[in-house]
């Protein structure tokens, strides 16, 4: 049993539930997510590997995680403010509909858009003008996460591999460690302000490496 401490990387579990009705919203249980109608084929489920203290998961809970036990369940509440922020009124827009069937879309309440990368869904749609509401799904919501925390990663390459997971949604990557140095082999090419900002980021997380390179390996055809 140890005590995570901020900037230790830590392995957890959880499920994810709204206060007001208790029901599931996020979980890294496949058996859960199953039993709760919330299962995607394309999810991976299993435990997630955060840095604590450094933003992999809401506010709320990782500000919880530094102090607590490994091999023990938790439940935390988490106020919106440090969740997914309060309702802000001016993300909920009158668009006219007509905008949308140029786009040959037909609008109607519970409609999900990817505006310009930003996430909407449609409130009302009459007159010939939409309601749409910007705001996170789970803005102004209280909610309950339930979490175990499994242990304590030493392992330097899996705290690599899992910081690639959470900030570029790596999941496949040969690493090379040697004295302060850390050599990335990718398949697939990063642009360079991106490998800078990521390199910042693991320098930051994982205070031993001092020099970080990617290198990128084209797939034999």
């Amino acid at each position: 049993m140890e005590t995570v401490k901020k900037d230790d990387f830590v392995e957890i579990e959880y499920t994810g539930r709204i206060k007001e009705d208790n029901s599931i919203f996020d979980t890294t249980i496949e058996k859960v997510a199953k039993e709760n109608n919330l299962h995607d084929k394309n999810a991976d489920y299993s435990p997630l590997v955060i840095c604590a203290g450094h933003g992999n998961v809401v506010k709320g809970l990782d500000d919880q995680i530094a102090g607590k036990e490994t091999g023990k369940e938790y439940i935390f509440e988490i106020n919106s403010e440090n969740a997914f922020g309060k309702k802000d009124a001016k993300l909920i827009q009158l668009i006219p509909a007509n905008k949308f069937r140029q786009q040959k879309i037909n609008p109607f309440p519970g409609l999900q858009l990817n505006i310009d990368g930003v996430f909407g869904v449609v409130k009302t749609a009459s007159g010939g003008r939409c309601l749409v509401d910007f705001n996170h799904p789970l803005a102004g919501k209280e909610l309950i996460y339930d979490v175990k925390i499994n242990r304590i990663v030493h392992d330097e390459k899996e705290k690599l591999i899992s910081l690639l997971k959470a900030h570029l949604n790596i999941k496949n990557a040969e690493i090379e460690l040697s004295e302060g140095s850390a050599n990335i082999r990718l398949s697939q090419s990063i642009q360079p302000n991106i490998q800078e900002e990521f390199k910042g980021i693991a320098k930051k997380s994982i205070t031993s490496i001092k020099n970080l390179n990617f290198t990128i390996v084209e797939e034999k055809k």
